[in-house]
């Protein structure tokens, strides 16, 4: 059992990492019709690895809980690693699209790189699709039409494709909430 300071510094550490995405995504909504706030998608993706998978390393969760601020906020990699360190940057960099390419490219590239992330990536990335596909149902995301939902469900299928080797009990989840998903708009 790791000892009090021991606890009492992961915990400082995670909650270091929720406050600064809490900051840099302030200001930002999900697409869902009450447009809640972006922040709970990034906890909900570190609150999957650990209870459902299990996960309990500190860099990951930490990265779990940021993985979207390079990409959607306006934080550089060298912020990131000012506050987090190496690794924790280097995860979220891993992590993060191109935005300056067009959306289809960086979808692909999604697919194409999954299978080659580091393990700490693809458990984030399972995470991820599981609270992106999750949320899909037949009145959320407001305004998306059923096609794009039904593509949306076979390109994150695709994702996760190659990245189930790295947790069995989070690609199990994924398959039970992609199906739960695809029933609710048929």
């Amino acid at each position: 059992m790791p000892s009090s300071d021991t606890t009492k510094e992961i915990s400082s550490l995670l909650l270091a990492a929720l406050k600064f995405a809490a900051y840099k995504h302030r200001r930002q909504r999900r697409k869902d019709l009450e447009a809640s706030p972006y922040i709970n998608h990034p906890i909900e993706v570190a609150e999957a690895l650990s209870r459902i998978g299990g996960i309990t390393d500190l860099l990951t969760l930490q990265a779990a809980i940021l993985h979207d601020t390079i990409e959607d906020t306006e934080t550089s990699p060298q912020e990131l690693e000012d506050y987090f360190g190496q690794e924790v940057c280097l995860l979220v960099q891993e992590l993060t699209d191109d935005k300056n390419l067009p959306k289809q490219e960086r979808k692909r590239l999604q697919v194409e790189h999954a299978p080659n992330l580091s393990t700490r990536a693809k458990l984030i990335k399972l995470g991820d699709k599981i609270c992106n596909v999750g949320e899909i149902t037949a009145t959320e995301p407001a305004e998306w039409p059923l096609q794009r939902k039904l593509e949306y469900l076979d390109w994150a299928e695709r994702v996760v494709s190659g990245c189930r080797d790295c947790n069995l009990e989070l690609a199990k989840h994924f398959d039970a909430v992609l199906k739960k998903s695809r029933e609710s708009l048929v």
